[in-house]
């Protein structure tokens, strides 16, 4: 039987560090059009539609060919709103006026507009084949190692892990060579299975499967030098096309 997989873009209107970021022109196209064509190209997801507390950005969304059904309510479009709230609303939401409910769910954000429709379905594709699995996450190499990160305690740096965690004596001081390897979510998305988020509350679950993204394909845009990083990268794309 064929899985419903519905992409859901998260598009609030409020963004402090890059206004209007969500809509703000990249390559002469806003931000979320390069998500609404991602999840358009996917071979595997069968429903797009984005979640947000903007008519302006909703009329946006339709006019590249994705789905608004509702408008997300302002108590959960906050600067500390987390994702399951928004991702609960809009399952709750469809199930409750559509009676629909989707095996899948990915949360596909505009920020990561370097990010493909074979990034998406590499990661479906994973969480399709381990039924053990509760979610799918990319990865990269984390860029700054957390055994050379600092806190400040007073006058002080003092290491942010400590000895008894690390095992070694002054890894900030030691080459990135010579200590664990490790990785970090790059934010491009989550593929998650609809009870992931429902029963466990949760968009990662206690079984996580992932796999490899390049650096260039992850970018994040939370800044203005991340916006103006995405602009080189999507230009040095398009040229190849």
């Amino acid at each position: 039987m064929k899985k419903e997989i519905l992409a859901i873009i998260p598009a609030r209107k409020g963004s402090k560090k890059v206004p209007r970021k969500n809509i703000r022109l990249l390559c002469g196209k806003p931000l979320i059009y390069y998500a609404i064509e991602a999840c358009q190209k996917s071979k595997l997801i069968t429903r797009t539609i984005v979640s947000t507390d903007s008519k302006e950005i909703a009329k946006i969304a339709r006019q590249f060919g994705a789905e608004v059904p509702f408008l997300r309510p302002k108590k959960i479009s906050q600067d500390l709103s987390n994702d399951i709230e928004f991702l609960t609303h809009a399952l709750n939401w469809l199930k409750k006026n559509e009676e629909y409910m989707p095996d899948i769910v990915l949360r596909v954000p505009p920020t990561s507009p370097l990010r493909t429709a074979a990034h998406l379905d590499q990661g479906i594709k994973i969480l399709l084949n381990d039924p053990k699995a509760d979610a799918v996450r990319p990865v990269i190499e984390a860029p700054k190692h957390p055994y050379k990160m600092w806190k400040i305690k007073g006058d002080y740096l003092v290491s942010l892990l400590p000895k008894s965690f690390t095992k070694i004596e002054e890894p900030y001081n030691l080459v990135r060579q010579r200590l664990p390897e490790v990785y970090i979510h790059t934010g491009a998305m989550d593929v998650m299975r609809r009870n992931t988020i429902l029963k466990l509350k949760s968009t990662s679950g206690k079984r996580l499967r992932y796999f490899f993204m390049d650096g260039k394909d992850s970018i994040n845009i939370d800044s203005e030098l991340d916006f103006m990083v995405a602009e080189i990268l999507m230009k040095q794309r398009l040229k190849k096309i």
